[in-house]
């Protein structure tokens, strides 16, 4: 089971960029291909921006025409939690950090085999972690 960690207030708003602080704790957007890691080849581990927690590997990694980076799996089943979203007037279901509850993005169900799943995540929620990061 994975550890939780809190934050204050002023811990979130010391994230490095204002961008951050609307995507994790306020559970924001980044624009399509705006992103660091959208178009992003390097091998590695991406870990949660606002805890570090290792979430995804770049090996799941996929180029899904979306403008943010997408996953076909977690790095472990319990790296993230998912959440009924019905923000925007849809349902979708949300992807946040198991350990910090950071928000990073959706998941949907039109991803590759083996599992099917595009996990759509912001960048500006990620770090990558590797032999050339």
């Amino acid at each position: 089971m994975t550890a939780k960690i809190e934050k204050s207030e002023k811990e979130w708003r010391d994230q490095p960029t204002p961008e951050q602080y609307h995507v994790l704790p306020e559970k924001g957007t980044e624009p399509a291909f705006a992103g660091a890691y959208w178009d992003e080849h390097r091998d590695g581990v991406y870990r949660c921006a606002a805890c570090g927690a290792e979430l995804f590997r770049s090996d799941t990694k996929f180029e899904s025409g979306t403008g943010w980076p997408s996953f076909w799996d977690p790095a472990t089943s319990d790296a993230v939690e998912l959440h009924h979203d019905f923000s925007h007037f849809m349902h979708r279901i949300e992807v946040t950090c198991a350990s910090c509850g950071s928000h990073l993005g959706h998941v949907f169900e039109d991803g590759p085999q083996p599992t099917g799943q595009r996990y759509c995540i912001n960048s500006c929620s990620l770090r990558l972690d590797g032999p050339e990061s």
